[in-house]
């Protein structure tokens, strides 16, 4: 992006559609019109947008359609595209993001939600270009670089993260405190000091594909409906398309696609096992379940830190590494100010229906997001 006003590129067949996105967004952004997705494809051809509002169901070319070819396009693919759509089912969400689209904005329009969704990509895009820009600086200088240029790439990552959490009020702080654990662990493990840089920044950005799960999803209290529970299940990958492209000098962007993985292959996205995660995933597994079941949340209370203890210990050796697990309780005994073991306490444990305690309906595969679900 320049330093002129960003491009948009809206794609509507109902010319009422466009002029209400148009009325809303005015003086702040520059805009292409397409009908279609003929012209909106024909449209590209001559300009590259910044953003690209798309809208789902137009005859011919629906927006999925259009969406899957920009994203093979490799003049496009790094165009980000939020769908304008009346479809609010999830499976429609879903496959919106498996197109290649960042966010929906769903019809009738609201003027103060097209505002920030729209301010909200345009701030991570302009993030990612910071980063990238101060990574080439940092190769460039890598003997010497200096504070000033590390607090910079620190301040960048900080507002990464920030932007995500700032949009679930329930987990503020909760990616900070992960990379603190995981980072102890990590010390403890007698790992090098860039190693452990490199878990602490994936620690700050684990859940930054949070950013296009629906944040009355994030903060419901009560249950999830299978499809939404899906939806929230994609955020690994999320995470992992927005870093890809960010030439960091360590793997974050895997190391954030792989942390809901478990050893015995019971977790997400991609099933993985074993050797097959990587160790700084590994770690920030265990970091991400001990500070999930010590902190509130709006589906349920903190549990104290025994349960936290507890649930690793259980599942030492079938979700979680033996190794990182030993780490962590060890670091647990001999600096506990360091550790969740200085936490807050906890309420009491709760007894959920049919005699279940809090501990016994917090699952372990799927850590801070765990919730029951209605079919």
């Amino acid at each position: 992006m320049s330093d002129v006003y960003p491009l948009i590129l809206i794609v509507d067949d109902n010319p009422i559609n466009i002029d209400l996105l148009l009325n809303i967004l005015k003086g702040e952004y520059r805009f292409g019109v397409a009908k279609n997705g003929a012209k909106a494809l024909q449209y590209l051809e001559t300009k590259k947008p910044d953003l690209i509002l798309l809208d789902v169901m137009m005859p011919e070319i629906d927006g999925f359609e259009v969406c899957s070819k920009l994203k093979a396009d490799p003049r496009f693919k790094d165009v980000e595209v939020i769908f304008i759509t009346a479809l609010s089912d999830a499976k429609y969400i879903a496959q919106g993001f498996e197109s290649g689209a960042v966010d929906y904005i769903t019809k009738p329009f609201k003027a103060a939600e097209v505002k920030a969704r729209v301010q909200t990509h345009m701030s991570l895009i302009k993030m990612k270009e910071a980063l990238n820009r101060q990574n080439i600086i940092l190769e460039d200088q890598i003997k010497n670089k200096t504070a000033q240029l590390q607090e910079m790439f620190n301040a960048t990552v900080g507002g990464m993260a920030l932007m995500a959490e700032s949009r679930d009020p329930y987990t503020a702080g909760h990616q900070h405190r992960v990379a603190q654990y995981a980072s102890d662990i990590a010390k403890n493990m007698g790992f090098p000091a860039d190693q452990i840089e490199a878990i602490r920044i994936s620690g700050l950005l684990h859940d930054i594909g949070k950013i296009r799960t629906p944040v009355s999803i994030l903060n419901r209290p009560g249950k999830l409906l299978k499809a939404e529970w899906e939806l929230i299940k994609t955020h690994p990958s999320v995470g992992y398309n927005i870093l890809k492209q960010i030439p960091f000098p360590w793997p974050i962007a895997e190391i954030v696609y792989q942390h809901h993985e478990r050893i015995d292959g019971s977790g997400y996205p991609q099933g993985l096992k074993n050797e097959e995660i990587l160790i700084e995933a590994k770690i920030l597994a265990v970091a991400d379940v001990i500070e999930a079941i010590s902190s509130h949340r709006p589906y349920r209370p903190a549990l104290s830190i025994e349960s936290a203890l507890n649930e690793i210990k259980s599942h030492r050796g079938s979700l979680f590494d033996e190794t990182v697990v030993d780490s962590f309780l060890s670091a647990s005994e001999n600096n506990p100010r360091e550790t969740v073991l200085n936490a807050s306490p906890a309420p009491p444990e709760r007894t959920g229906k049919k005699g279940e305690t809090e501990v016994e309906m917090f699952s372990a595969t799927d850590g801070d997001h765990n919730r029951r679900f209605e079919n």
